[in-house]
């Protein structure tokens, strides 16, 4: 159900009739790729999976890789559903009953209202409280300077060891912190960062999105582990404001954020060490 937004996806988790069950679903909501963060996706297996193959082949490349990520994500739903429903969240599995409603004649116009103003506008509204605030600490991070360094650039640099463990660099792992508010500004983030410009950037073309990218020691194995990490990080600020309203506690609020963020880490250590250690890089 996250598939276009995971904040309306978990809005949606509640036609489940279960509760622990519906918990279950709302937790790992995240690992399905929005639509914020498919940009990401697209634009990175072109560049450097679609741009290896090369060729004839690199569209195919790129389309199977994005097809692969997304279908890790389906795995990884399977997979932290097993772990939960074992664990934190014992039960005794419920059959799921969908009950045919009796035929009425529809009601377009109304139905389109009401949707409008339940969804769209409700998301909408989250949207904009949780952007705001966060729009002015990545205006703040850029453009205040300590010695003529910004405080994105100390802050990239005090995540750098952390972020090469996992085939990343500061500046990436920045880039997925200050787009909490958005998946969608990831790559705008980052190439403010790697340009020092103290406003958010867009390139028109993807050769030169890859020759920032080259230039700042990107190679197959970082956009491998980008493209991971966008896939299983924590959920925008609106999913995760949305699980709060939802669920009515902060804990699994908290636990939506970490559960994601906990896999992609050790998923991009794993794989970033593992292509080291083989010398394929």
């Amino acid at each position: 159900m996250g598939f276009g937004c995971n904040a309306a996806g978990v809005i949606g988790c509640r036609i489940i009739d279960s509760p622990r069950e519906r918990l279950i679903a709302i937790l790992t909501n995240v690992f399905v790729p929005c639509n914020g963060r498919f940009p990401t996706l697209i634009a990175v297996s072109t560049i450097f999976i679609g741009g290896a193959a090369g060729g004839a082949f690199d569209t195919a490349a790129s389309t199977l890789a994005l097809t692969g990520i997304v279908i890790i994500g389906i795995l990884m739903t399977l997979l932290v559903s097993r772990i939960l429903s074992k664990t934190i969240l014992k039960g005794i599995p419920s059959s799921f009953t969908l009950e045919l409603p009796p035929y009425r004649k529809p009601q377009i116009c109304r139905i389109i209202v009401r949707s409008i103003l339940d969804r769209t506008l409700f998301v909408l509204g989250r949207a904009v409280v949780i952007a705001a605030p966060a729009g002015l600490v990545i205006w703040i991070m850029a453009n205040i300077t300590v010695e003529n360094v910004s405080l994105l650039a100390y802050a990239a640099s005090f995540l750098d060891p952390f972020a090469k463990l996992l085939g990343l660099d500061g500046y990436i792992l920045m880039a997925f912190i200050l787009g909490l508010p958005a998946n969608e500004i990831v790559i705008p983030i980052l190439i403010m960062s790697y340009m020092s410009s103290g406003s958010l950037l867009e390139l028109e073309q993807l050769s030169d999105l890859k020759q920032l990218f080259v230039s700042n020691g990107w190679t197959w194995l970082t956009g491998v582990c980008v493209m991971l990490f966008s896939l299983m990080h924590f959920p925008c600020g609106t999913t995760l404001w949305t699980i709060r309203k939802e669920t009515g506690s902060l804990g699994w609020a908290l636990a939506s954020f970490a559960i994601p963020t906990a896999a992609g880490i050790i998923i991009c250590f794993i794989v970033a060490n593992t292509v080291r250690l083989l010398g394929l890089v």
